[in-house]
This record gives structure tokens, C-alpha cells and sequence, in this order.
């Protein structure tokens, strides 16, 4: 999971300022690195570790000049998290290329043990956004001849050459300079991109991004989602041209709706908002008809599970609270980079408020349960503040499958739930009563938002992956590529 933004300005402006304010608001999407890169007579360039906040100042903002550019937020699933590996990425030949994505190639080992090295061709990172740019470069290449500018078509044929060698999940952006803005969705459409537009006095504006909520802060109108396996091109003459080069079925990513995405963005028509509210009302529904005990008080851990929260206590009839204070200046426990840093997290991140938990029948609402580390120690502090009863709803179905599309779930032992039913989960985490929302109804909350999308990626709880080219080899070779980052990344924050 990684957050991006695009942007192409009038002539004559300088849009990293946006770029920078569009980051901010996707900063939930990844906090490893961030960086920027944008255009003038040549490819202006800084990327970091770290919070956009940590990354960039006035000095470096200062020459980040140019109408086009992208910017990005890091998560790291694959490579080794050195800096090397922070986005965008780009390239001056065949022609200049800026390139950041969000998702995960799944064929990534192979494409770099052997398409590459048997054509000479050698990596600068361990990042798998640097095989969709070569891929597409190489293309491009072949089309490209002395004294022929690069056009439209070259573009959509360099793509379909992507979506031919690359499998997986992903979403990019592209901006080449003396030809335009270029965004491309994976075939299926797993990970978000939504594309908006501003007309001001200096002229037209487009953005692309992984979020909504990105094109709201920067006065963008949200004008449409790219779909699964399309290509949207916007040339010199700002036209907007979109053209779909793949049919596959689309199938967006549900642990959006239930965790990464913020409450305030629309995926593909879809608020994501409401989806969370209607999860909990379903959750509330779920809870009377399996007559799960009744609790005294619903109290959210913060944040992705409020809006669940907040509905299922209205139909339930039963107070809601703010019980768990968080300090907001601590990161997203899920996307810390290793297992170390979330145990050591969570006591500073969260704490509680004894008056409301004191003496009653708790039951604390999470959007998910993962590895269930954290959920067992919230648990804890519910019962040092004095709680009689502890139960649990998690807002989404068990977690039981890798995911290989770019969410850092690396292998079956992770899972608390793997080889567990509901009951055995909750002793493992001491809770009195566990429940797990039903698959079918949280995939009925999303798809109220929206008609047109009739199916969503549920391969974490089934293992039933869309793309169709995931095997055990597959899980196996992605996940030892993940435990090698953490490895490393545990070792350097030791050293």
C-alpha cells in the first residue's frame, strides 16, 4: 500500500506546492518515504525516509519547479527499504519518464531473474515499480525512431506491453515531458485511482491520485475513476483521452473500504464513509440474530472503526463512548515496518479513559484483526481500566490469505484467525466474545455504494485470488522478498 499524486499545470506554473499539500493528505497510505519529482528543462528530483513533513523543506520545495510532476508516499512491501527504493522513479532515455505507482507486481523475482538479466538490463533498486517503468520504456523504445516525437499511440501501445509481461496489482502514474500526464489502473482494477480536473486563470489542471480525499484538499472536482485496465492520456493540447486496452472483470480492493482508505474519499463511486457505516449496522444485525451477549457500552478503537461503530451502537440501542484516547503524533501500527516497532507502539498510542470501561460489559469495535498482537493488548487495557466483560467485533471477515497485491500480509502464520474459529481467537486474545463481521454482508455494504462494482477482492479471507497466476511458488517467493525487508529493516533500526 502506497499513496501517489500527478499533476499537470498550465504552462508557466509550479505545481509541487500542490503535490506537497496532496501527500499530507494521503500520508495514512505510507509513512517509509516520500519524494518528488518534477520537470523544467530537466527532471528536478528529492525524495527521503521518513513523513512528507520530515522529507521536504522550503529549500528543496524551492527548486522543485515545474507544471508537471508526481509525488509519492512509501509503504514498503517488496525491496530492501533503502533509499534507493523510495518513488517516483525515472528515466531520460528513450525519452524522459517519472513513474510512481501503488500496488505490487507478483511476477517481479521472475522478471528480474530473467527477462532483465538475460537482455543486460540491471536494476538500480529492489523496488518493483522499477520493472513497470523498464518494461514500459523498452516498449517505447522500440517504437521510438530519430526524429519521431513519442505520441498517443506509441503511449498505448507501451502500456499494453505492461499489462502483457507485468501480473499483479497496480495503479501508476507517469509524467513525460513534452508529451503529457499518463495513468494507468491494473487490469482488474485492484488498487484505487481516481482522476479529477480545475479550471483556474491560468488555464486547465489535472491530477490523478490513489485518493479523493487528495483532489478535495487541492480544490480539484473529482471528475472520474480510472477503470480496470485503462489508460488515460493527457497531451499538450490538454485533451483527456482514455482508453480501455484490457476487459478483465473488475475487482477493487474491500480492505480499502475497511481500513486503508480515509473515511472522507470516494473509490470508485463508493464513500468510503458509508460503507464503514452500513459494515456497522450489518455488524449489529449479525450480533442480535446470533444472540451474542448484549454489552453495556460500544466503544470504537480508534480510528478506521468509528463510523462502524458509531451505527452499530444506534442499532443496537446501546451508548456509544470514546473510550481510547490516541496520541495522533504515533503512525498506523499496521504499516510500521516491522513487528518490533507495532508491539512497542501500541501502549504509546493508545490510552484509556478507566470512567468509561469501569465495572461494564465492553465491547470494543476494530475495523480488522490481523496478527492480533495488538487487538490482545487493547484487550489487556480494557481490563486494567476496570472492565467486567471484554468482547470484540471486528468489522471485516477473518483474515486467512497472504495478499500479494501490495498489502503486508506476508504468510498464513501471521493470522491470528488462521486455523481458528471465532471462539479459539478470542481466547487467544482474552477477550470474552469474539465476532467477525460475514464476508457476504460487508461486500453488501460496499456494493450499496455503488451498483456498477459487483465484485470485490476478498482474497485475504478466501484465498481466492482474481488475477489467477498466484501460487504456493508465488506466496512463497513474495514472502520471503518481505521477510528479508523486515529483516533488514529490524537490523538497521538495532545498529
Amino acid at each position: 500500500m502506497c499513496g501517489f499524486i500527478g499533476i499537470y499545470g498550465p504552462d508557466g506554473t509550479d505545481v509541487a506546492t500542490e503535490i506537497y499539500e496532496g501527500l499530507l493528505a494521503i500520508q495514512h497510505r505510507g509513512q517509509d518515504a516520500a519524494g518528488i519529482t518534477t520537470f523544467t528543462d530537466q527532471f528536478h528530483v528529492k525524495k527521503g525516509f521518513g513523513m512528507v513533513r520530515d522529507v521536504f523543506d522550503e529549500k528543496n520545495m524551492s527548486r522543485l519547479r515545474g507544471n508537471l510532476g508526481i509525488g509519492h508516499v512509501r509503504y514498503p512491501t517488496v525491496g530492501t527499504g533503502t533509499g534507493d527504493d523510495a518513488q517516483p522513479f525515472h528515466l531520460t532515455f528513450p525519452v524522459g519518464i517519472a513513474m510512481a505507482h501503488n500496488g505490487n507486481v507478483t511476477n517481479f523475482l521472475e522478471l528480474k531473474e530473467t527477462y532483465f538479466q538475460s537482455t543486460g538490463t540491471r536494476l538500480n533498486s529492489s523496488c518493483d515499480l522499477e520493472v513497470i517503468l523498464f518494461v514500459f520504456a523498452s516498449a517505447l523504445r522500440e517504437r521510438v525512431r530519430a526524429g519521431h516525437m513519442v505520441d498517443m499511440e506509441d503511449v498505448f501501445h507501451s502500456v499494453s506491453e505492461v499489462y502483457r509481461k507485468v501480473r499483479g496489482a497496480y495503479s501508476v502514474v507517469m509524467s513525460m515531458p513534452d508529451v503529457g500526464m499518463i495513468a494507468f489502473r491494473d487490469p482488474y482494477g485492484i488498487k484505487p485511482m481516481v482522476f479529477g480536473e480545475r479550471l483556474s486563470e491560468g488555464g486547465m489542471s489535472f491530477a490523478v491520485t490513489s485518493e479523493s480525499v487528495v483532489l478535495d484538499v487541492i480544490g480539484y472536482e473529482r471528475t472520474f475513476d480510472v477503470g480496470p485496465g485503462e489508460v488515460v492520456f493527457v497531451g499538450k493540447d490538454r485533451k483527456v483521452v482514455r482508453r480501455k486496452l484490457v476487459e478483465k472483470e473488475h475487482r477493487p480492493c474491500i480492505f480499502e473500504m475497511v481500513y486503508f482508505a480515509r473515511p472522507d474519499s470516494m473509490i470508485d463511486g463508493i464513500s468510503v464513509y458509508r460503507t464503514r457505516m452500513r459494515s456497522g449496522v450489518a455488524m449489529a444485525h449479525q450480533w442480535r440474530e446470533t444472540g451474542a451477549p448484549m454489552p453495556d457500552v460500544v466503544i470504537p478503537i480508534p480510528d478506521s472503526s468509528r463510523e462502524a461503530a458509531l451505527a452499530m451502537a444506534t442499532e443496537l440501542g446501546v451508548p456509544y463512548r470514546e473510550g481510547l484516547v490516541k496520541n495522533r503524533y504515533i503512525g498506523r501500527t499496521f504499516i510500521m515496518p516491522n513487528q518490533e516497532d507495532r508491539k512497542n507502539s501500541v501502549r504509546r498510542k493508545l490510552n484509556t479513559i478507566p470512567l468509561e470501561f469501569k465495572d461494564k460489559n465492553v465491547l470494543l469495535v476494530d475495523d480488522s484483526v490481523v496478527r492480533g498482537n495488538t487487538a490482545k493488548r487493547i484487550v489487556g487495557m480494557a481490563r486494567d481500566a476496570g472492565a467486567s466483560k471484554v468482547y470484540l467485533a471486528s468489522c471485516s471477515p477473518p483474515l486467512v490469505a497472504p495478499c500479494p497485491y501490495g498489502i503486508d500480509m506476508a504468510t498464513k502464520t501471521e493470522f491470528v484467525a488462521s486455523g481458528r474459529d471465532a471462539a479459539q481467537v478470542a481466547a487467544e486474545l482474552e477477550a470474552d466474545y469474539m465476532m467477525y463481521l460475514d464476508r457476504d454482508r460487508l461486500n453488501a455494504a460496499a456494493h450499496a455504494g455503488n451498483e456498477k462494482v459487483t465484485k470485490f477482492c476478498n482474497a485475504c479471507f478466501t484465498g481466492d485470488y482474481p488475477t489467477g497466476d498466484i501460487t504456493a511458488e508465488v506466496l512463497q517467493s513474495i514472502g520471503g522478498e518481505r521477510t528479508d525487508n523486515q529483516g533488514r529493516l529490524e537490523f538497521s533500526s538495532k545498529g
